[in-house]
């Protein structure tokens, strides 16, 4: 009898300081957070990303995004489906988007 493949679920990971983002199936609430969670999936796919700009403070997700561009620069891109941007800044989001769209990353903008 042939063993069946197990299923896996999704990986949709998040980096929001307020949010709920109850679809997600892990979340950061600053940026230190979010490179780690990052990191901690690097080898593998990771099919939704959702980006908030502001991370409270002077927190953004620009330590997340230098990350995700440096992978890239080095021939190693992170493995995303989809990055959805979803920020109360529209200025901030919009570079957000340029940014990893520029690196070929699958980007959206969101609305949460």
């Amino acid at each position: 009898m042939k063993e069946e493949s197990p299923v896996l679920s999704p990986v949709i990971l998040g980096i929001d300081d307020l949010r709920p983002l109850p679809w997600t199936t892990r979340i950061a609430r600053s940026s230190g957070e979010g490179v780690k969670l990052l990191q901690e999936h690097r080898d593998r796919l990771i099919d939704e990303l959702w980006l908030d700009h502001d991370l409270g403070g002077d927190d953004s997700i620009l330590p997340v995004v230098t990350l995700l561009e440096e992978a890239a620069f080095n021939g190693r891109p992170f493995r995303i489906g989809t990055v959805y941007v979803h920020s109360a800044n529209p200025i901030g989001a919009e570079t957000v988007v340029r940014s990893l769209t520029r690196w070929n990353y699958q980007v959206r903008r969101a609305t949460v």
